[in-house]
């Protein structure tokens, strides 16, 4: 599923989408046994039930819930005929939440249907569902510690200070090599056949023969990547240029530009050039400032069908 490969960043939506999915099935369940109530009046009549009259407020608190969501829950209740507002006899100033006896009576029947529940869920879910409900313990706890917006502003402030460096070919690195150049390939125009050749073999084909593969690394992650590839005698190819679109506005593009012009330099290259197509305006005037002029014409031999704008680099 793609929310899943999004990992963190889509944690309240896949918690949402289960949410859902666990009310819906518990609603069909409590219809179809003829329940008179709804899964997401559960909180709310259940606490009612075991711990008494109960003020909106404390309600809200004990369950997790805001006190205007309480609030709504609570005016359909009162006009279900399940919940009473009442005088508090401790404190007339304020109302607290009572169940009717409506309410006991049918929340009275539901113990074979709630029965029912725990048993199917474990079923269906299996020890997945015994891991779940014990993250889930873990993460309300570890919340309650340590707050979630804290903890991510704080992040924040450091990753503020973090600087994009570049790094050369390592193993470990591979497929970030092919990830960011796919990525960006697939959304503006196609994999061909020589894109998918250099990323089964990026070693082989770029590093083997006098080449050199770069990445851009920021707070650890990689976020961009290039290749030099030595056509031989001296002429070198900038090729597979791929910043992750997440985190454009770094300059981790130039940051790979000036350190792959600085090893053709260190390596005494004679030639070096790039093809590119008209669309990727920003990356072609990124070029242009680094020293790179425009061609007439694509270049001979040309492996690359997307192709049609060919520089050569002059030196800044």
């Amino acid at each position: 599923m793609y929310l899943s490969s999004l990992r963190e960043l889509a944690l309240g939506s896949r918690l949402k989408a289960l949410s859902d999915h666990f009310y819906q099935a518990v609603d069909e369940v409590y219809r179809a046994s003829g329940a008179g109530i709804e899964s997401r009046w559960f909180p709310v009549l259940r606490y009612l039930r075991d711990v008494g009259p109960t003020t909106v407020t404390d309600m809200a608190l004990a369950i997790g819930q805001t006190h205007s969501a309480v609030s709504q829950l609570a005016d359909r209740l009162v006009e279900a005929g399940i919940v009473t507002r009442q005088r508090d006899p401790h404190d007339g100033r304020r109302s607290v939440l009572v169940l009717t006896v409506a309410g006991e009576r049918a929340l009275g029947d539901l113990g074979p249907v709630w029965l029912a529940i725990r048993r199917g869920m474990a079923e269906s879910l299996g020890p997945r569902g015994v891991a779940l409900l014990d993250a889930i313990d873990g993460c309300e706890q570890a919340l309650a510690e340590r707050p979630l917006v804290a903890a991510i502003l704080d992040q924040r402030a450091v990753l503020s200070q973090a600087v994009v460096e570049v790094v050369p070919y390592q193993p470990a690195l591979r497929e970030h090599f092919r990830r960011l150049n796919q990525q960006w390939l697939e959304r503006q125009f196609r994999v061909e056949d020589v894109d998918r050749a250099l990323f089964a073999d990026p070693e082989g084909m770029i590093i083997a023969p006098g080449g050199a593969i770069l990445f851009a690394l920021y707070a650890g992650e990689v976020v961009g990547t290039c290749a030099l590839m030595h056509e031989g005698g001296g002429v070198y190819e900038l090729s597979k240029m791929g910043v992750d679109e997440n985190y454009r506005g770094l300059g981790a593009g130039r940051k790979l530009l000036d350190e792959a012009i600085a090893t053709f330099r260190r390596r005494e290259g004679r030639e070096l050039f790039l093809e590119s197509n008209s669309r990727l305006e920003r990356a072609l005037a990124m070029y242009e400032r680094a020293g790179f002029e425009r061609q007439p014409g694509i270049r001979p031999g040309s492996h690359y069908a997307r192709a049609d704008v060919y520089m050569v680099y002059r030196g800044d």
